[in-house]
């Protein structure tokens, strides 16, 4: 929500600062300015939006509103005002506001819009990750290594903690596989994380955009005869407007001048939070997932819940009594399960839900590294879902990939080489989808919606 309070504090801010210094001129044209943050927002939240195009069309319409301003003498038709906006680049009638502003916001934008799309599309991958049915194979190696021991008189006794890390090995044998994908992914999200906290951070940049616009006008402002002159030489003379509103002058039109706020004056965002704080913040959560897939056995087997520990032994059970585990222990991934002691794991038939996922992780990672470069990336428009969605200075169908579906989350279906467990008493007491929860909402935190 950060950012989209900082649009809605940015607008009202130059709002209020306009409306004190422009008074009746700027209420009469606010729809210009209204029109560009709401643009801007629709471009935060995933819509077709070219922001190079939409800056440069602001501009172009800021003119021509305020070429009618200082020349109230003459009357203007549609098709001379859009001569004069041709005229926009080349005569620089608001000095080099425009160009500099342009490589701030847009830069800005894709790097927050990109950044928080990174961290959504995180979230999509763990929780539908986290809700892959276990199969059959893995249902019996955990049934074995948790409640066999009561069978054997031994209920006090807890599975050794190498044995667990075999059940856990076999059981996430696909997941591991995220996990080089997903380091890639963590890499490139701190990457962008970096764009936040340098000279493209979007709270530096829409903090003062009312003084840059401003500054703007004023420059339009002082340099309006030699403007009004060109425009006229290259677009024609104007017909005089009628006696009533020639009799205007200039200065009696638009002579109010550029007076900025305090700095107290402005709006702060909720609990005065600033971004350097929120993606330090975020930075250490994303550097604590990395290796997530493949250290989760690990995780999941050094539980006191679950093993007796990696310290003891020789008192726990080995899958057949209390003793010493004597199988080495599997390395990661699915390929390395075919010797797997303890779960029946087909090496030729990878998960196909969490390859999806492994593709949908390498797109979002090209699209952060575009981002990076400043590049716009391809979103889906939240207000048109049934279409992908666009904008872009810099994104081309060789550098941005076919987009996938990250907004519904859904169950994957049971492949056809499983069966259903219809009785919940066959399931373990705890769930490895409880596990990946509790760690991965520390990690990718709501707020960064």
């Amino acid at each position: 929500e950060f950012f989209r309070e900082l649009l809605e504090n940015a607008e009202r801010s130059l709002n209020d600062m306009f409306v004190r210094t422009y008074g009746m001129l700027y209420m009469q044209n606010s729809e210009v300015f209204q029109d560009l943050f709401t643009e801007l927002k629709r471009y935060y939240t995933g819509g077709n939006v070219n922001l190079e195009e939409m800056l440069n069309d602001f501009w172009a319409r800021l003119l021509e509103r305020m070429f009618q301003l200082i020349n109230p003498q003459y009357h203007f038709s549609e098709d001379y005002l859009e001569c004069v906006s041709k005229y926009t680049d080349q005569l620089k009638p608001f000095g080099d506001v425009p160009r500099k502003l342009k490589v701030q916001v847009t830069r800005a934008f894709i790097a927050a819009r990109t950044f928080v799309q990174g961290l959504t599309v995180g979230r999509e991958v763990a929780n539908r990750v986290s809700k892959v049915s276990p199969t059959p194979g893995c249902i019996r190696a955990l049934m074995k290594m948790l409640y066999c021991p009561y069978c054997r008189g031994l209920p006090t006794v807890k599975p050794c903690n190498n044995y667990c890390l075999n059940v856990m090995k076999g059981c996430l044998a696909n997941q591991a596989d995220l996990d080089t994908e997903w380091n890639l992914f963590i890499d490139a999200m701190l990457l962008v994380a970096e764009r936040l906290e340098g000279p493209f951070n979007i709270e530096s940049v829409m903090d003062p955009i009312d003084v840059k616009i401003s500054e703007a006008i004023m420059n339009m402002q002082e340099n309006s005869m030699q403007v009004s002159a060109k425009v006229f030489q290259g677009c024609g003379q104007p017909k005089p407007a009628p006696a009533q509103r020639s009799s205007r002058s200039v200065p009696e039109s638009f002579n109010t001048r550029f007076r900025p706020y305090n700095p107290e004056e402005r709006p702060t965002t909720a609990a005065g939070t600033s971004l350097d704080r929120l993606v330090t913040d975020i930075k250490e959560k994303l550097k604590l997932s990395k290796k997530f897939w493949s250290t989760l056995p690990y995780t999941i087997c050094k539980d006191e819940r679950v093993t007796a520990g990696p310290s003891v032994e020789e008192d726990c059970w080995n899958g057949h009594t209390k003793a010493r585990y004597l199988p080495e222990i599997m390395n990661d991934g699915l390929t390395n399960q075919i010797n797997n002691p303890e779960v029946d794991v087909d090496i030729t038939r990878p998960d196909t839900f969490i390859r999806q996922q492994i593709m949908a992780l390498r797109v979002m990672t090209n699209k952060l590294k575009n981002a990076y470069n400043g590049n716009d990336v391809n979103f889906q428009d939240t207000s048109d879902e049934t279409s992908g969605s666009g904008s872009g200075s810099g994104c081309t169908d060789d550098i941005c990939p076919t987009e996938f579906d990250f907004v519904t989350t859904e169950a994957p279906p049971v492949d056809s080489d499983r069966r259903e467990v219809e009785a919940s008493a066959t399931q373990p007491s705890w769930s490895l989808q409880t596990l990946l929860f509790i760690f991965l909402s520390l990690v990718l935190q709501r707020q960064w919606r």
